[in-house]
C-alpha cells in the first residue's frame, strides 16, 4: 500500500464535516486544526435554521468544549480568530437534498472548494423513530454522496458507519460491503423506496387520526422494530431482514446506497466498534454522552443496576475515540493513492480482546475504591452484582421478583377500588422499560462475532513503514492498550468527570 505524508495530505485541503456536533466529529475537527494548522478550510454542517444559529451551535457545542483546551492553551486569545479563519459553520440538515443548505452563494462556494466530504451524521439511538433513522442514517448518506458528486475538486467521500451493521453475525466478520437490497436473513429483498412509501403512509395515517406527537413517536419507534425484525404487524406476514435494531438496520441500508450509487467517486466506509473515551489525544479520558457500555457502568456506580445479563466470556469490542479518528485520517491519506480497500473495521476484538467479565470487574474495583456520592452526599456502596448468563435465567428472575408481585398488586388494587393505581402504573412502566432495554442490548451482551481488521492492519503497517515519523501521532493500534490501566485510570474517571457529574 502506497502512502505519503499524512500531514502533507491535510495541508491546504478543504473538508466538509457533517454531523459536526457529534462526539467523533468534534474530536476529528480538533485533531485536524491542532496538528495541521495549514488546512485550508473546514465546513461544519450543523442542523440550524440560519447562519447565526449555526454559528451559535458551533461555538456552544463544539469550540467551547473542554476538548479544545489544548488549542486554547496553544493559541490563547487568538484562538477565536484562528477558528474564524479555518472553520465555517454551515446551516443545514443532512436529511434533505443538498444537505439542506439554503444559502445558494455558500452552497456554490462549497461545491467549488471542497476536496473531501466526511459524513459523521447519524442518529445512534437503537429504537429511534423509523422515519428519523431512515432520514438521517440511510437517506442522509445518499444526500452526502450526491453533494460530494457536485464538488468540482472532490477527492473522496468518507462515510462513518458502525461495525455492527453485521447484525448478529458470528465468527470472523470480514470487511466486506453489502449487496444492494440483500437482507441478512431470508430471501426478502429490501426496497428502500418502498420503505420510504410505507413510512409516509404510516405518518399520513397517524396525522389523519389527529394523533399526538407522543403517540406518533411511539408508533414510529415500533414501526421500525417491525421492519428490521421482520414482523409486519399489519398483516402478520414475516419479512425477515435480520438486524437487531433500527440504528444498525438503517446504517446498513445507507452503506448499500453508497456502494450501489458511488459510480467513480472514491469511497471509504469506516466501521468503528463501540467507541469509548479518548486514549491519549488531545488528553486522556474525554468523553461526551452516555455511550453503549457506559450506561451500564454509570447505572452500576449509582446503585441502580444490581444485576447483569451477559455471557461473561463474550468479547466486548471497544476502541478509544481518538484511535478511531486517527484511523479515519490515515485511511484518507492512503486513499490519495487510490488503494483498493474501501471498508475498514476499527476495533479491538481480533488483536486485543477484553471480556465483559473484565469490564464488570474493573467497574466493581473502581467504584469500591472511589464510590459515587449521591444527591444526599452519601457514598453509594455497590454489590458485586448478579450475572445472568442467559435470557431464560433473567426472565425467570424478573418473573419471580417483579412481575408476580406486580400481578398481586394489580389484583389488590382492583379489590380496593384502584387505591394503588399510581404505584402499580409506576412499577409497571419501570418493568416494561427494563425489559425493552434488555431486548435492545441483548444482541451485544451475547455477541459472538470477532471483527476482522485486515484492511486496517495494512494501513497501520503502511504508516509505520512509509511515514514512521508521523505514525505515532496517528496511532490506532489496539494492541498497545492495557485494558485495566485504560478502563480504571482513564475511561471510568473520564466517565465520572464528564458524563456522570
Amino acid at each position: 500500500m502506497e502512502m505519503e505524508s499524512i500531514l502533507g495530505f491535510l495541508e491546504n485541503k478543504t473538508i466538509l464535516v457533517t454531523g459536526a456536533t457529534g462526539y467523533l466529529a468534534k474530536i476529528f475537527v480538533e485533531k485536524i486544526i491542532r496538528v495541521q494548522p495549514k488546512v485550508k478550510k473546514l465546513y461544519l454542517l450543523l442542523r440550524a435554521s440560519d447562519a447565526n444559529s449555526a454559528l451559535e451551535r458551533l461555538n456552544k457545542e463544539v469550540i467551547r468544549k473542554e476538548l479544545f483546551k489544548v488549542l486554547r492553551e496553544k493559541y490563547g486569545e487568538s484562538l477565536s480568530s484562528f477558528v474564524s479563519e479555518k472553520v465555517t459553520a454551515v446551516a443545514g440538515d443532512i436529511s434533505y437534498e443538498d444537505l439542506g443548505v439554503k444559502d445558494s452563494y455558500l452552497r456554490n462556494e462549497m461545491w467549488r472548494e471542497i476536496d473531501v466530504v466526511v459524513n459523521f451524521a447519524a442518529t445512534t439511538n437503537f429504537d429511534d423513530r423509523y422515519d428519523i433513522s431512515l432520514g438521517i442514517n440511510t437517506l442522509g448518506a445518499l444526500h452526502a454522496l450526491n453533494f460530494a458528486k457536485k464538488c468540482l475538486k472532490i477527492k473522496m467521500l468518507v462515510h462513518v458507519s458502525t461495525a455492527y451493521v453485521c447484525g448478529e453475525d458470528t465468527g470472523l466478520i470480514l470487511e466486506k460491503p453489502f449487496c444492494m437490497g440483500k437482507a441478512k436473513k431470508g430471501t426478502s429483498k429490501i426496497d428502500i423506496e418502498e420503505e420510504k412509501k410505507l413510512i409516509q403512509q404510516k405518518l399520513n395515517e397517524l396525522l389523519s387520526e389527529n394523533a399526538s406527537d407522543k403517540a406518533i413517536t411511539e408508533v414510529m419507534k415500533d414501526f421500525g422494530i417491525e421492519r428490521y425484525q421482520g414482523v409486519k404487524l399489519i398483516n402478520l406476514k414475516a419479512r425477515v431482514y435480520g438486524w437487531p435494531n433500527t440504528y444498525v438496520f438503517t446504517k446498513a441500508m445507507g452503506e448499500m446506497l453508497l456502494m450501489h450509487l458511488k459510480e467513480d467517486l472514491s469511497l471509504l466506509i469506516i466501521r468503528p466498534t463501540m467507541v469509548t473515551s479518548t486514549y491519549k489525544e488531545p488528553f486522556p479520558g474525554w468523553i461526551e454522552g452516555v455511550r453503549t457500555i457506559d450506561s451500564v457502568i454509570a447505572g452500576y456506580a449509582k446503585g441502580k443496576v444490581t444485576c447483569f445479563v451477559s455471557n461473561p466470556q463474550s468479547n466486548l469490542d471497544v476502541i478509544p475515540a481518538d484511535m478511531v479518528v486517527n484511523g479515519i485520517i490515515v485511511a484518507m491519506a492512503a486513499r490519495r493513492k487510490q488503494s483498493s480497500e474501501t471498508i475498514y473495521h476499527l476495533g479491538s476484538s481480533l488483536r486485543n480482546p477484553v471480556k465483559l467479565s473484565n469490564i464488570h470487574d474493573f467497574s466493581f474495583r473502581y467504584f469500591s475504591a472511589n464510590p459515587w456520592i449521591n444527591k444526599d452526599g452519601m457514598p453509594v456502596k455497590i454489590p458485586k452484582g448478579t450475572v445472568f448468563c442467559s435470557m431464560a435465567s433473567f426472565h425467570m428472575y424478573m418473573a419471580i421478583c417483579f412481575q408476580l408481585p406486580l400481578k398481586a398488586l394489580q389484583v389488590a388494587n382492583t379489590m380496593v377500588f384502584q387505591k394503588y393505581q399510581g404505584t402499580y402504573a409506576t412499577l409497571d412502566r419501570k418493568i416494561k422499560l427494563v425489559m425493552r432495554l434488555i431486548e435492545l442490548y441483548k444482541p451485544y451482551v451475547f455477541f459472538e462475532g470477532i471483527f476482522d481488521d485486515m484492511n486496517s492492519e495494512k494501513l497501520r503497517a503502511a504508516a509505520k513503514e512509509k511515514v514512521p515519523e508521523e505514525a505515532d501521532g496517528f496511532n490506532f493500534d489496539p494492541t498497545g492498550i492495557d485494558w485495566e490501566d485504560y478502563m480504571m485510570g482513564v475511561h471510568i474517571p473520564g466517565l465520572v468527570k464528564y458524563v456522570m457529574k
